[in-house]
């Protein structure tokens, strides 16, 4: 299995939002987590992604990064919020990233595979554009632009495709 969470367990107070969860994930497939409001999705994506603490292994391509800090697992995560930096424009929420993930690839090179992504998720054009000039669904592509322009070995998307229409949503899956 490329991705193993055994026994993951997350408690607030006296109560579980996850208890003993256990499941693998074949490299290339993807995985998608369905239930109510509540029932601990985004808390499952939070600790893949090392943002709450938790019991239990989560194992990536043969690593145990349970007790890694989010910078140093190599993933990414789109966020139901979108977490778009309203100060920075498209083109520069995209390469972030980079900064941290690329540092071996000079600054032509980050920009040119920001705008590769860019284009992509179909925002080419908007690369000087700021959140407050960008439409819900656009706020979404350049969030999951900003998760893939790192080449994380695993991409975790909490609800991230919600703000898109029907064909938007496809074109983006693919």
């Amino acid at each position: 299995m490329y991705l193993e969470i055994k026994n993951l367990s997350k408690k607030y107070g006296d109560k579980y939002a996850v208890k003993d969860i256990s499941f693998g994930l074949e490299e290339g497939k993807f995985l998608c987590l369905l239930g109510p409001s509540g029932s601990g999705k985004s808390t499952i994506l939070h600790s893949i992604g090392g943002f709450l603490d938790h019991v239990g292994e989560i194992i990536i391509d043969g690593e145990d990064i349970s007790n890694k800090s989010p910078e140093e697992r190599d993933v990414s995560t789109v966020f139901q919020s979108y977490a778009i930096f309203p100060h920075m424009n498209v083109l520069e929420n995209v390469m972030y990233g980079l900064k941290f993930k690329a540092k071996d690839l000079s600054k032509k090179e980050k920009k040119e595979r920001a705008l590769d992504v860019i284009e992509k998720v179909g925002l080419k054009g908007f690369e000087r554009r700021y959140e407050s000039e960008l439409s819900g669904g656009q706020k979404q592509r350049v969030a999951l632009a900003r998760s893939l322009v790192v080449k994380p070995k695993l991409l975790l998307m909490d609800e991230p495709l919600s703000a898109l229409d029907y064909n938007l949503r496809n074109k983006m899956q693919e």
